[in-house]
């Protein structure tokens, strides 16, 4: 079976699965996405996105953790509708957000949109109640590693390299560890959806209660932020309590250099599961190399310092 048809047979299924909210005539048209087969359904009951999982993301994504995750972030406002969700193998169907464009970094270049994004992270990091599980960053570079060893797979050169700046700043980072939050935890731009009045969140596959400068400190690092829209991010997100903190600027910087260190790891992964959706190795390369350079700045050494001295 082909690539297509296999993904048209898992779509059937789903479709099936789902035949109690999709009554009388439907199209379907494939959306984008790194992992995971996402279509826009439309039909008589409305338009909606089918989100079926790719294959492999059980072995690194807890769907039940997810499906708390993508319905406390909707009941705050910050999510899409979720209209269903199955927490054993994650088929999940979210409202459309109607008259909203997806975000990348060139629609970011507007600092107006930086902002409506601190506030739609504060508003999520504001949030009552709490996800289902902690983002252990650290465990989870190791799980990461751990799979990759298990694998025999290669990593990009000059790894083990990072490795005592990486354990610098998680000594620093423990040495004062800040409240954790309701977290997004992988805000990629293309997860922001945009009305230009507000925004929404999506993709709640790694939400997880964290520190919330890394949320802000990732976002920065996808959008390829420059001072300035880093600036904007940081006082919208603190215009609430005055003055940014010193020490939330300096956590932003290791949380930086830390998100491209995982998400190498991650795109290693993505890379001997054979996902065709795009050229993972050239991705985690990248990824690797401004994580070194960060690390190896004298910025990332001053931020080291002033976390660690709290």
């Amino acid at each position: 079976m082909s690539h297509d048809a296999s993904n048209n047979a898992r779509l059937d299924e789903s479709l099936q699965r789902l035949a109690w909210l999709f009554r009388g005539p439907i199209a379907a048209q494939r959306l984008g996405g790194l992992t995971n087969l996402n279509y826009l359904v439309e039909g008589a009951t409305g338009r909606f996105v089918v989100r079926i999982p790719g294959d492999g993301t059980a072995e690194y994504i807890n769907r039940a953790h997810e499906s708390v995750a993508a319905r406390l972030a909707a009941d705050v406002g910050v999510n899409v509708e979720v209209v269903f969700f199955d927490g054993a193998d994650g088929l999940m169907v979210t409202r459309f957000a109607d008259d909203s464009v997806t975000m990348s970094p060139a629609r970011f270049a507007g600092l107006d949109a930086v902002a409506r994004a601190a506030q739609v992270l504060r508003k999520l990091h504001s949030a009552n109640e709490t996800f289902a599980t902690d983002f252990a960053l650290f465990p989870m570079i190791e799980e990461y590693k751990s799979l990759l060893d298990a694998k025999s797979a290669t990593l990009p050169n000059g790894y083990e390299a990072v490795e005592s700046a990486a354990h610098a700043a998680q000594v620093a980072l423990e040495a004062h560890p800040a409240a954790f939050v309701p977290s997004h935890c992988d805000p990629l731009c293309e997860n922001f959806l945009d009305t230009g009045e507000r925004m929404f969140l999506i993709d709640y596959e790694y939400a997880a209660n964290n520190d919330p400068m890394w949320d802000l400190g990732d976002l920065s690092v996808e959008g390829g932020f420059s001072a300035e829209q880093d600036d904007v991010l940081l006082r919208t997100y603190f215009s609430s309590v005055g003055e940014v903190p010193a020490i939330d600027r300096a956590r932003i910087v290791l949380y930086k250099a830390l998100c491209d260190l995982l998400w190498t790891l991650w795109a290693v992964v993505q890379h001997v599961n054979g996902n065709p959706v795009d050229d993972f190795w050239t991705y985690a390369v990248g990824r690797f190399e401004r994580c070194r350079s960060l690390m190896a700045s004298v910025e990332f050494a001053n931020a080291v310092e002033i976390v660690r001295k709290g």
